[in-house]
C-alpha cells in the first residue's frame, strides 16, 4: 500500500442530500485504497443543518470551526472549535450550526457510498 497526499483545495464541496446549507468534500476514501477508514470535510453553514438520522456505523468528527449543537438520542451538546464527538452506532442523531461549521468526519468504509469506494 502506497502513502497519499493530496491538496484538499483541489476537492470541491457538493451538496449534502437532505440537509440544509451543508456541503461535503470527501478527502480520503477506499477509492483511494484506504482500507479501513473514510475522512470527509463537512461544511454547515450559519443556520445550516443536517436532519435527524441514524446508521449502523459510528463515527468521530472534530470541529475545526465555528459552533452549534449535536443532537444524540435526546441529548443535546453545544459544540465549537476543538471539540471531538464520537456518534455512537445507531444513534439517532442531527446537527444545527450557530456559526459556520467545518469539521472533519471518520467513518468505516462500512458507511462509505458506493462512488466512492
Amino acid at each position: 500500500m502506497r502513502a497519499l497526499v493530496r491538496d484538499v483545495r483541489s476537492i470541491e464541496f457538493s451538496d449534502v442530500p437532505g440537509a440544509r446549507g451543508t456541503q461535503i468534500k470527501w478527502l480520503i476514501s477506499p477509492k483511494d485504497g484506504a482500507p479501513t477508514f473514510a475522512m470527509r470535510l463537512i461544511r454547515i453553514e450559519a443556520n445550516g443543518e443536517i436532519p435527524e438520522h441514524s446508521h449502523p456505523w459510528e463515527h468521530e468528527i472534530f470541529i475545526l470551526k465555528g459552533s452549534g449543537k449535536i443532537r444524540v438520542y435526546e441529548t443535546i451538546y453545544d459544540v465549537s472549535e476543538g471539540d471531538a464527538v464520537l456518534i455512537p452506532p445507531d444513534a439517532p442523531h442531527e446537527y444545527h450550526a450557530d456559526t459556520e461549521m467545518l469539521f472533519i468526519c471518520l467513518i468505516p468504509n462500512s458507511g462509505v457510498p458506493p462512488e466512492y469506494r
